[in-house]
C-alpha cells in the first residue's frame, strides 16, 4: 500500500450531516464489493473485481476512500478518485457508491470530493461520467454545478441492454463560484434568521 499523503488524510465536511473519507485498506475489500453487488446500486455501475480495487490502492494516480457517515462515523460506501496525477490537472471521481440512501450523504460526499480535487489535488478540472438511467445521481450533480458535455451513446451494456454514458464536469473557477454563491446563501439565511428573533 502506498504511503500517507496529505491528499490521503481523512478530510471532515463541517455540515449538520458528519461525513469523512479515510483510506481504504485492503481489509475494507469484502464491504466494498457488498456495497458494490448491492441490488440497489448494481443497475447505475459497473464493478471491479477485486484485483482492480487493489491495484486503486496501490497507484499512485488513484485515491480509494471509505465514506464514514453519522455517529459513531460507521462505513456508509466508497468512493475512487482517477487522475490524480494528471499532468492536465483533470481529475476523476470515478465510483461514489453509497449504502443509506435519500440522507444526504450523496451530497455532502461531491462537495468534499470536489474541495478535495480543487485544493488538495489542485485540479483545473473534476469530471465523472454517469449512466442516463440514474436520475437521482444526475440530479444531484447538475445541482452542484457539474455541466454535462456529451454522451457516450449506449456504450455500457446492463443487465436491461445497453445505456449511454453521460460525461459531465466543473471547471475550478466554477468551483469557486459554486462555493462563494453557497457562502453567500449561508450569510442571508444567518441575517434573516437573526432579525427574526
Amino acid at each position: 500500500m502506498r504511503s500517507s499523503s496529505t491528499s490521503d488524510r481523512v478530510g471532515i465536511l463541517m455540515t449538520p450531516l458528519p461525513i469523512r473519507l479515510r483510506p481504504t485498506m485492503l481489509s475494507d475489500l469484502d464491504f466494498v464489493g457488498s456495497v458494490e453487488s448491492d441490488p440497489a446500486n448494481r443497475p447505475f455501475i459497473t464493478p471491479w473485481e477485486r484485483v482492480q480495487h487493489e491495484s486503486a490502492l496501490r497507484i499512485p494516480d488513484f485515491r480509494h476512500f471509505i465514506v464514514e457517515a453519522g455517529d459513531g462515523w460507521p462505513a456508509a460506501g466508497f468512493v475512487i478518485l482517477q487522475g490524480c496525477r494528471n499532468p492536465h490537472g483533470s481529475v476523476e471521481l470515478k465510483r461514489l457508491v453509497l449504502q443509506p440512501k435519500g440522507q444526504g450523504y450523496g451530497r455532502a460526499c461531491v462537495r468534499l470530493l470536489a474541495e478535495m480535487a480543487f485544493q488538495g489535488l489542485a485540479a483545473h478540472r473534476f469530471w465523472l461520467d454517469v449512466k442516463s438511467r440514474n436520475a437521482r445521481a444526475l440530479a444531484l450533480y447538475r445541482s452542484e454545478g457539474f455541466v454535462e458535455e456529451g454522451r457516450l451513446r449506449e456504450s455500457v451494456r446492463g443487465d436491461d441492454g445497453f445505456d449511454s454514458l453521460i460525461v459531465m464536469s466543473m471547471l475550478h473557477d466554477e468551483h469557486e463560484a459554486q462555493v462563494e454563491a453557497r457562502g453567500a446563501a449561508l450569510l442571508r439565511t444567518a441575517s434573516a434568521d437573526r432579525s427574526r428573533r
